[in-house]
């Protein structure tokens, strides 16, 4: 019996975040290296879930209000 996975539940790699943000690849490195920004690697490829990233987008409008 096979579960289909969620499909709320996705992960976007660091371009992605780039682009979403508009921030450069250094700053979104740098978000996941002071844990601002959680991910998680598979191999050699980073991801971030994208709840994870609308939570950090929810926090920020929340810090600039």
């Amino acid at each position: 019996m096979s579960v289909p996975l969620p499909t709320s539940h996705t992960a976007v790699t660091v371009p992605e975040v780039m682009a979403a943000l508009k921030l450069s690849r250094f700053k979104v490195y740098d978000l996941i290296r002071t844990k601002q920004l959680p991910s998680f690697t598979v191999g050699r490829a980073r991801r971030v879930p994208a709840d994870a990233l609308h939570t950090f987008m929810q926090n920020q409008l929340k810090e600039a209000a």
